[in-house]
């Protein structure tokens, strides 16, 4: 049975532990207003974008100078996955809930007789992968010590990618991030970002028609400016969708752990009064039996 002094001990390191879990569920819910906030806004502008895009590469799509960002190389032999995570843990199931969603990806791909190369977005996803798949992987990119992730930072990313396919080091490219739900509600989801998926896919997932544009000055030129861009808004709205499920998957493992630690305070102070009360008694008893022998 531990002694009253190590039960005092382990009582006082709880509560540090607690203040310290109260006081990252406080930064993480302060952190997550503005995060949830920025994710949200660029969902309409990103789903947009690549609507618009689709539809615009349509008319071109048949050409044999068409775009590679928009129609790829015309194979799907070799595929890059951009894994997206965080660079610090302390956040429940966030890292390894994409880690798992990205090997499960590997391993599909795989079976199926392609090739797979992995860039990690993020110290996390980099560490879980790099133990079964280090072969695969052909650059990590990290943001830690850094304030905010902004669209320069995406931009940067979508030049690394744009500079690939360029030099053919792959076919087809998705994107793996965790997609802010809610608080408690993160889901890992895959995103091709290299060929555009075209509108005629979309519509028949919707069940309605494509929607229809008119372009001034030729889709060619709009195409040759837009479409770097629309892959860095891409990336970047991955990177916010990620930032926000960071923050909310963390808010909610500090508010679990500071109730766990109130719960076992109650526990080793209940022990501790017990362990006291015992040690009372016995004394008693001693004094008692001492007195009665004289």
């Amino acid at each position: 049975m531990p002694s009253l002094k190590d039960l005092r001990t382990r009582i006082n390191s709880v509560k540090s532990t607690r203040k310290i879990t109260q006081a990252m569920k406080l930064v993480a819910a302060a952190k997550l207003r503005r995060a949830q906030m920025q994710a949200e806004a660029a969902r309409p502008y990103a789903e947009r974008m690549q609507r618009m895009l689709a539809a615009l590469g349509a008319a071109v799509a048949g050409s044999p100078e068409a775009p590679r960002l928009l129609v790829g190389t015309g194979s799907d032999r070799v595929v890059l996955l951009v894994v997206v995570t965080a660079d610090r843990g302390l956040c429940g199931p966030f890292n390894s809930n994409v880690g798992r969603f990205a090997r499960n990806r590997v391993r599909e791909l795989e079976a199926a007789g392609k090739t797979v190369k992995i860039l990690t977005v993020g110290r996390k996803g980099a560490a879980f992968l790099r133990r079964e798949f280090a072969s695969r992987m052909v650059g990590e990119i990290s943001f830690l010590g850094q304030k905010r992730v902004g669209f320069e930072d995406a931009a940067r990313i979508a030049a690394r990618i744009t500079a690939m396919l360029d030099e053919g080091g792959f076919d087809v490219c998705e994107v793996i991030y965790n997609r802010f739900v809610s608080v408690i509600n993160q889901t890992p989801t895959a995103q091709r970002l290299i060929p555009a998926i075209l509108p005629q896919a979309e519509a028949a997932a919707g069940g309605g028609m494509p929607a229809l544009y008119e372009y001034e000055p030729a889709e060619e030129e709009i195409l040759d400016r837009l479409l770097p861009r629309n892959l860095a808004i891409q990336v970047y709205r991955a990177l916010l969708e990620s930032a926000a499920g960071e923050q909310g998957s963390r808010m909610t493992a500090m508010d679990n752990a500071t109730r766990n630690a109130g719960e076992m305070i109650k526990k080793l102070t209940l022990n501790y009064n017990r362990t006291r009360q015992a040690n009372i008694t016995k004394e008693l008893i001693e004094i008692i039996s001492g007195a009665e022998a004289v």
